[in-house]
């Protein structure tokens, strides 16, 4: 950071814009004399659309430049989808603030069904996510489910053109662009159990920078910080990535934060769901509890497997 100016590194999609310039103004309210001004790269997550990112290596795709691009000093902070942060951070960063998290379920979106339950057999729906296959197809076993990559306004157009009868996206995202046309259904957490951290927004920052640090603090949003305390320590702690069928959804309602968390194998031959309930100044430490549960339930051996 230099004097008053402030750069944010973001990817150029319509969401990461979206976010970045709600930052951006979150900022700008608070210190007027700032001038806060938006770097957009591409990632190599942006440049492979093609295949599944289980099979390219991964949710780090989409920051591994902007991480850079901060470690560098060619940016100050970035703004995150948390769901897309990967377990380990670059080296000297950190997530510093997690904003008001917005809904983190599921949204089913169609142009012929009216919900999840009217769907045929056979009929497509498209996801790029194992976690959202595996639930949707425990439900709906005879369905066609296919492949969904592109940003959010990419996918809703491939639903218009026909090419898929259904798709499955996070409803916060489509809350925030206003893309809520096509919602039919937003999908309680008791029928697909959301990623990790979905709905919430991360900003990250050099952990040295502490006038940085300081100076986002008013953002913050100590419930969905303590949401995603839980929800990050489910996932490192079983070291859940894209190429795991995983979920994990923390709430807290009058200071008690329950967790519920969710791992399968990929033929869904072996599903284990279990929760835990605690005070939620607990969180990382509940998170940690639950995943030591699904371990000791035979996700160690099932972990073992996925990863090779």
């Amino acid at each position: 950071m230099i004097n008053n100016s402030i750069v944010i590194a973001t990817r150029g999609s319509q969401l990461a814009l979206w976010q970045a310039n709600h930052v951006k103004s979150l900022i700008e309210s608070h210190y007027p004399d700032y001038k806060v001004t938006i770097k957009v790269m591409k990632t190599t997550g942006d440049r492979i659309l093609d295949r599944p990112l289980a099979d390219i290596g991964g949710k780090g795709l989409f920051v591994k430049e902007i991480e850079q691009a901060i470690i560098s000093h060619e940016a100050d902070i970035a703004v995150h989808s948390m769901k897309d942060v990967p377990i380990l951070l670059a080296d000297g960063l950190e997530i510093c603030t997690v904003l008001v998290r917005q809904l983190p379920n599921d949204a089913f979106l169609s142009l012929k069904y009216n919900s999840i339950d009217e769907l045929q057999n056979g009929a497509v729906v498209g996801t790029s996510s194992l976690r959202r296959k595996l639930q949707l197809l425990a439900i709906k076993p005879n369905l066609s489910i296919k492949d969904l990559r592109g940003n959010v306004d990419t996918r809703i157009r491939k639903l218009e053109s026909g090419e898929y009868d259904a798709i499955i996206l996070a409803q916060a995202g489509l809350n925030r662009l206003g893309l809520t046309e096509h919602i039919k259904e937003t999908i309680s957490t008791d029928t697909i159990l959301p990623a990790a951290c979905q709905g919430a927004l991360g900003v990250e920052a050099r952990s040295d920078d502490k006038q940085m640090l300081e100076l986002l603090a008013p953002l913050k949003s100590p419930e969905a910080e303590l949401t995603t305390i839980a929800e990050r320590a489910f996932l490192i702690k079983l070291n859940g990535g894209c190429q795991v069928p995983i979920a994990c959804y923390a709430n807290i309602t009058n200071g008690k934060m329950c967790v519920a968390g969710y791992l399968a194998s990929l033929d869904a031959k072996l599903v284990i769901k279990r929760e835990v309930s605690g005070r939620a100044s607990d969180a990382g430490q509940l998170g940690d509890e639950l995943a030591n549960m699904v371990l000791a339930d035979g996700g160690d051996k099932l972990l073992m497997g996925l990863n090779g």
